[in-house]
């Protein structure tokens, strides 16, 4: 027997299942929120709640939060989390504040799906496109994801991010490139990293003004104007910093310093830490730029290659910002994660789904357990945490490489019909 329920009722018992299971675990289970927060794996030196809590004290007493070296966030977090009440790490405002956020997020991935981006860009359809999720089911999946869910429940700041550059595509395919350009600065201010995206989502705001008008619409004229606008917002942004701060600039060697110079070498999920801890100060520099390149490096190439669909480079850029990052934390990965599904119509072209899903979860289960006998248990040392994320990072690396082959296959065959379905065979 088959159920069919209207599209606007499974959204509604899907955000009333996502809203009622969050509240009860911040109403009724304190503890695990709270553990989650000092998790590694969800909480960063540049996202870590905690970290935004010492900041608060320190702000709310009119001494600069930047002052013992702890916060290294964006100021304008602290006048938002100045007017929750209840401040304490258990507040439930708190909690419904990062549920609402979950919340919008899953809105804009169902805007996104419905869009039909995915499948049906302007310089490409994919002969596949009869298969994809709708908006709802993107929902679910989002909002069920155990990485959404832990990084709600240990409310990184890096969720205000993600829900910037979410918001950033919504706009985009919705022909609101404006907006888009808005919250691509808001993320871009938070976590400096997401102005990498530019390109891709300027190339996707071109592409839906061009299919909406009637008239020729000038690409040097409408990227000059995104660029604009970008930079006006970001610069905006930072006045209003500026003014919270009191007539200081601190933050800006506080925060995009930080990131830059990478000083703070706690464990984390990514590649960076171990290796800044390894090599010889003399040499920090040099491959301080090289793994900045490395990351900056993507863009252009994916952005040329994978033109005509630049939804895509944009999931594939979040996988990468993911991977190479230099404070990554699950959140980025539930970010990802929640573009994948958009690509279903592809997944029969992926040749290592199997092996790189059971990679990811493989080291899920084995990286908190690696890092409590190494910090906790005293039974191990560095290398034990350290070769877990080396496996967790690659197993992230063959979904995103895989994805990629998929959909460069997905485009060989449109150009050449007759190679549908033919092995392919390294020469």
């Amino acid at each position: 027997m088959t159920v069919n329920m209207p599209i606007d009722r499974r959204k509604a018992l899907v955000i009333a299942a996502a809203i009622v299971g969050r509240i009860l675990v911040f109403a009724f289970f304190p503890q695990l929120p709270e553990l989650l927060t000092g998790q590694v794996e969800v909480s960063t030196p540049v996202t870590s709640y905690k970290r935004l809590q010492e900041g608060l004290f320190l702000y709310i007493r009119d001494v600069s939060p930047y002052e013992g070296g702890i916060f290294h966030q964006a100021p304008l977090l602290l006048p938002l989390f100045s007017l929750l009440p209840g401040r304490s790490s258990i507040s439930l405002t708190t909690g419904l504040l990062y549920t609402l956020m979950d919340l919008a997020n899953a809105n804009a991935l169902a805007k996104i799906a419905d869009s039909g981006e995915a499948v049906s860009s302007r310089l490409f359809t994919s002969p596949r496109k009869g298969t994809r999720l709708d908006g709802a089911a993107l929902s679910i999946a989002y909002l069920f994801n155990p990485f959404t869910i832990a990084g709600c429940l240990g409310r990184s700041t890096s969720a205000f991010t993600n829900t910037a550059i979410v918001h950033a595509v919504s706009n985009a395919v919705t022909g609101s490139p404006f907006r888009a350009m808005f919250a691509l600065a808001l993320a871009s201010y938070l976590s400096m990293y997401p102005i990498l995206l530019f390109p891709p989502l300027a190339l996707l705001c071109w592409d839906q003004a061009v299919q909406k008008s009637n008239q020729k619409v000038g690409g040097l004229n409408m990227g000059m104007n995104l660029t604009a606008s970008l930079f006006a917002c970001i610069n905006g942004f930072l006045w209003l910093s500026f003014m919270v701060m009191g007539g200081s600039w601190e933050f800006l060697s506080a925060t995009y310093g930080f990131h830059l110079s990478v000083p703070d070498l706690t464990p984390n999920v990514g590649l960076w830490w171990y290796f800044f801890i390894e090599i010889f100060d003399s040499f920090r520099e040099f491959f301080l730029g090289t793994f900045w390149l490395q990351l900056v490096a993507y863009v252009g190439g994916l952005t040329l290659r994978v033109r005509r669909q630049p939804l895509f480079i944009i999931t594939t850029l979040l996988g990468l910002f993911a991977i190479f990052k230099p404070y990554p934390s699950i959140s980025d990965v539930s970010l990802y994660l929640a573009f994948v599904p958009l690509y279903k119509h592809i997944f029969p072209l992926m040749r290592y789904t199997f092996i790189a899903t059971s990679v990811m979860l493989y080291a899920s289960l084995l990286g908190p357990a690696f890092y409590h006998l190494w910090i906790y248990a005293g039974s191990g040392n560095a290398n034990f945490f350290y070769a877990i994320t080396l496996v967790w990072s690659l197993g992230l690396s063959m979904l995103v490489g895989d994805m990629l082959f998929a959909v460069l296959r997905d485009e060989w065959e449109v150009e050449r019909p007759e190679m549908k379905g033919k092995e392919i065979k390294r020469i």
